[in-house]
């Protein structure tokens, strides 16, 4: 009778035990999977376990661990979708131009004006291009660069807060800072659901305010993965990671820079004049008793110069007193392109056909569109005018700072600059 009770009593605590690990992942991944069959869907072999590669060796894997992984991976085949109501609603929303309401944004400017897309043999020829490019170079073993060659275990989990998740639609997009971030932030809230406006979820990026979507907890972060999954996070990451579309956006380096310069010492800006401006004058301009406000900086007419903020990325005190702040670190350090294979690779001077070519792939077209872009765009042009005064030998030392992220995407070296 008692081994009856033990019996009973073990499958009971066993069943408990599958129930909460099935919790576990679906509270994290098993809404995404009805989605995932989109343009960039990869064949997979038979019985193959999504986010290990071939040929890894299972059996060196803890029993826990290959238990967990096993679990997910027959849980992929489950599926979950939109209602019905909700999809009509995002169509109707997005048939229609977006709706204005914050003033920064009227401020700024939008440019309406139609585009010419490009057609789609156009755009699939270009990622396939820009892709190679990035394989290529990340293989090549004579071009290098820090970083490089660990591997997506050895990127510490701080440095996979720019990896945001969509678990709805199976999307993984890596901000960067300056390269429409703001607004690709907005769509990834949209189609994820992650905020609400009083009690439902918003349709219209445009309509979610700014200092909502700079917000870390409006987002799920690989790096957040850590503390609500413990031990299995990496095993999470990989699968998502094998099974998502992956995507990023860059520009061009140095003009990334400009960009960044004016957004942040150019205009008022709180945060950045205690953080980086009153450093950067007293170290490069030789001021002292600097005010304690930008307003009365400002004033005073003690502003930052192009040339004390490159002095500032080239001085090797920088770094070793904090890393780069991210609307100026490089690329490589935030998406990690060498360990992580990005499905698409968008790029800010050809945004309005590359942005409209991949929310099509990602068969989300027809519930929202891309909002859109400034007039006010930092121009390539401005590049000899803005780094005239700049002398020749830090050019050269700032494009060797920056080679990684030219070579890797595809961008031209500026000769003009790097030459007498």
């Amino acid at each position: 009778m008692t081994k009856a009770r033990l019996l009973r009593l073990s499958v009971v605590l066993v069943s408990i035990f599958m129930i909460l690990l099935i919790i576990v992942y679906w509270d994290n991944v098993g809404t995404a999977h009805f989605y995932l069959h989109t343009s960039f869907s990869r064949p997979r072999s038979p019985g193959a376990i999504p986010g290990i590669t071939a040929g890894e060796d299972w059996e060196a894997l803890p029993d826990v661990d290959e238990f967990l992984a096993k679990l997910l991976s027959s849980s992929l085949r489950q599926n979950n979708s939109i209602p019905r109501k909700t999809e009509q609603q995002l169509l109707v929303q997005g048939s229609n131009k977006p709706v204005v309401s914050n003033l920064e944004e009227n401020v700024r400017g939008y440019d309406w004006s139609t585009h010419k897309d490009r057609n789609s043999l156009d755009q699939e020829k270009l990622q396939v291009e820009r892709q190679r490019t990035l394989r290529e170079f990340c293989a090549n073993s004579s071009f290098t660069f820090p970083t490089k060659e660990r591997s997506f275990d050895d990127i510490p989990n701080y440095e996979l807060n720019h990896l945001i998740v969509d678990d709805r639609h199976g999307i993984i997009y890596c901000y960067v800072p300056k390269v429409a971030c703001t607004n690709w932030k907005r769509v990834m809230i949209v189609l994820s659901e992650s905020l609400l406006d009083q009690g439902v979820p918003y349709r219209n990026p445009l309509d979610i305010p700014r200092e909502h979507v700079h917000n870390t907890s409006t987002h799920l972060t690989f790096n957040k993965f850590w503390r609500r999954y413990g031990k299995f996070s990496r095993h999470l990451m990989k699968i998502k990671l094998k099974k998502y579309t992956k995507f990023l956006f860059v520009r061009d380096p140095f003009v990334r820079l400009i960009s960044a310069f004016r957004s942040k010492f150019e205009l008022e800006n709180e945060e950045f004049y205690r953080r980086f401006a009153i450093p950067m004058l007293k170290l490069y301009s030789n001021h002292t008793n600097l005010p304690t406000s930008v307003s009365e900086a400002f004033g005073a007419g003690l502003k930052v110069s192009f040339s004390d903020f490159i002095q500032y990325l080239l001085d090797p005190r920088t770094e070793k007193m904090t890393p780069f702040n991210e609307h100026w670190r490089q690329v490589y350090r935030l998406c990690h392109p060498c360990q992580i294979d990005y499905d698409f690779i968008g790029k800010l001077e050809t945004l309005d056909e590359d942005a409209a070519y991949l929310l099509q792939l990602l068969k989300v077209d027809r519930l929202l569109r891309f909002p859109p872009s400034y007039r006010n765009r930092t121009a390539s042009s401005w590049e000899d005018n803005w780094f005239a005064k700049i002398p020749l030998a830090w050019r050269q030392q700032l494009y060797k700072l920056y080679e990684a992220d030219f070579v890797l995407f595809g961008y031209p070296k500026p000769e003009n600059l790097l030459k007498d």
